[in-house]
């Protein structure tokens, strides 16, 4: 069996494919990848299906080796990142030789990076899913964050599958690692630094006109005690017209919940199912990943925009996805 080892785990090393879907209604939490784009453009590098499961690194990564000759692909956030001592290229494949330490270290920018494995990490799915529930602690390998000595399965390669080029250029290199052709991994045409654009929620008209005021036109700062459930938020207080009771229902991603102190809260891939605090709004889709990426005291503002701008921004995310796979796709065979 192919494995990938762990000598170090780093701060928070968990395994994450695209969620578990469609079980909220029992209170099962999706999880998931915090940054949609990093982990889809990795998977796409090595030629993954999309909800192949990826490593999510936070912060700090690991150190790992290969049982095999094994190919990855870094996506995210600046780390220092080397095999063997070499620097390790983004935006691109590349195969590290059986054996060889892959040193994942400390953030430069960004908080979350991806590293995807070809043919991807394959432990027993739980619930249809490989992501991990550390909260519930299930999923992912043994429901828990990697731990040193660590041995996770990876999946088989495609039986009958030819080899890449890079593959047998490996077998004639005593190199410890070769790359395939650079791809253009950037996310989105540059946009005002830390703005998130915002569709009005359904207790948008709740909040006072100086609350609404606030929110579209100061800064609020990431807090120490965001994480994977949500992004904490502290700024000018969102405060409501009058006071309020309301049913708990259901959350999504990128829901900008007020809890009764008025600093808002943003939800995360590991948030709750359900939540009763007003909602204010909930982050466009196409810019959730650029939130995943925020550190403490980053500074961030809000724009509204309208349901069909949010729509227009994820269609343009997906299209430049799909460019980016067929691109990715071309590098491998070449």
């Amino acid at each position: 069996m192919r494995t990938m080892l762990v000598d170090r785990p780093g701060m928070l090393s968990t395994l994450q494919d695209t969620g578990r879907l469609g079980h909220q209604q029992y209170g099962v939490s999706v999880n998931g990848p915090m940054d949609e784009w990093s982990h889809r453009v990795a998977n796409a590098l090595v030629g993954n299906p999309e909800d192949a499961a990826v490593l999510e690194c936070t912060l700090n990564g690991p150190r790992l080796s290969f049982s095999e000759h094994t190919l990855v692909a870094l996506c995210g956030a600046a780390m220092n990142v080397t095999a063997d001592g070499q620097p390790v290229p983004y935006g691109r494949a590349v195969l590290l030789r059986r054996g060889v330490v892959l040193d994942i270290g400390a953030r430069t920018a960004g908080a979350r990076l991806y590293l995807a494995v070809r043919g991807g990490l394959a432990p027993d799915p739980v619930l249809g899913s490989r992501s991990t529930n550390v909260r519930a602690g299930f999923g992912g390998f043994h429901g828990r964050p990697l731990r040193k000595g660590d041995h996770v399965p990876l999946s088989p390669p495609r039986r009958g599958a030819p080899a890449l080029p890079i593959e047998r250029r490996m077998v004639q290199s005593g190199l410890p690692m070769l790359s395939a052709l650079p791809v253009d991994v950037a996310q989105q045409p540059a946009r005002r630094e830390g703005v998130l654009r915002v569709i009005p929620g359904p207790h948008w008209n709740a909040f006072t006109a100086s609350a609404r005021a606030d929110f579209e036109r100061r800064p609020y700062k990431v807090t120490p005690q965001s994480d994977r459930m949500g992004i904490r938020l502290q700024g000018p207080a969102l405060m409501l017209d009058r006071p309020m009771e309301l049913v708990s229902e259901a959350t999504v991603f990128g829901t900008v919940q007020v809890p009764p102190d008025g600093q808002p809260i943003v939800l995360m891939a590991d948030r709750q199912s359900a939540g009763g605090y007003p909602k204010i709004g909930y982050v466009a889709s196409a810019d959730l990943p650029l939130l995943a990426q925020a550190m403490p005291g980053d500074e961030l503002y809000f724009e509204a925009i309208t349901q069909a701008d949010a729509e227009n921004a994820w269609q343009d995310f997906e299209e430049r996805l799909q460019h980016l796979r067929r691109s990715a796709a071309q590098a491998l065979e070449s």
